[in-house]
């Protein structure tokens, strides 16, 4: 069975709700919910022994109280960070969630979400391959089917030969112009790109190509509705709510 595009919400929160709680964790998740999202947006990585879990950065230093980069890390050694405190102290003691963590408070709070693999350099492939399967055997039937993107063609096609019924959007942003020879390379049927670089031109070659236009990141009410004027289906946003409440 080929992969469907799912039924996306206009407005998906971005890793979470980024202006209402910090980044990438479960407390972002259920400040999004609050807000009134039905989707959220996160980035998963691979611990040193291989397990899935969410952060976006290269490096600890922004998100955590860690420093340098994760990918020599046990997922025990990453579990013992802070990851919240950053943002305020009401959040101190927020820690790094597995995608099995993730998933969970997302069957729990009836949530659909957009999974961007956001590969340790040279894991690319390897990224792609263990949450396409993660994401074939562990999804939970009673949630909407994932949507799965990346940067990265590579992790996109490793997660296209493990779960080839899931669906995959292909993000660019340097390479806004390669859209054309990127997403059916990677069998996407979404492209994902930033807000700046949306004209009538390109959302109109975007949709012309059978293809949904996903923009990110978008945070006010006027660019919101610039952007639903020229088709697209979905805004990622760092307050769900607000942009929902104005622009949707």
């Amino acid at each position: 069975m080929p992969a469907v595009l799912p039924p996306v919400p206009r407005v998906i929160g971005h890793r979470g709700a980024l202006r209402l709680a910090p980044e990438n964790t479960l407390a972002g998740f259920r400040r999004a919910r609050a807000d009134g999202a039905l989707w959220v947006e996160f980035d998963v990585k691979l611990s040193a022994d291989g397990v899935p879990y969410l952060l976006h950065d290269d490096t600890l230093d922004r998100t955590t109280d860690g420093t340098g980069s994760p990918a020599g890390l046990t997922m025990a050694a990453l579990k013992r960070l802070d990851a919240g405190s950053w943002w305020g102290p009401a959040f101190a003691g927020e820690r790094l969630p597995t995608l099995q963590e993730a998933v969970a408070l997302l069957a729990e709070l009836g949530m659909g979400a957009n999974v961007e693999l956001k590969p340790n350099p040279g894991q690319e492939a390897d990224t792609g391959r263990v949450v396409g399967a993660w994401i074939a055997r562990h999804w939970p039937a009673r949630l909407p089917p994932p949507l799965v993107s990346s940067f990265s063609p590579e992790a996109l096609e490793a997660a296209r030969a493990a779960s080839p019924d899931v669906a995959r959007g292909m993000l660019v942003h340097d390479r806004v112009k390669e859209w054309p020879a990127l997403a059916p390379r990677v069998g996407a049927l979404s492209v994902h790109t930033w807000w700046g670089f949306v004209t009538p031109e390109l959302a109109a070659a975007v949709r012309a190509a059978g293809y949904a236009l996903l923009v990110y990141t978008v945070n006010a009410a006027a660019e919101a509705r610039r952007l639903y004027g020229l088709g697209a289906a979905a805004l990622f946003s760092d307050a769900p709510g607000w942009i929902a409440g104005r622009a949707v």
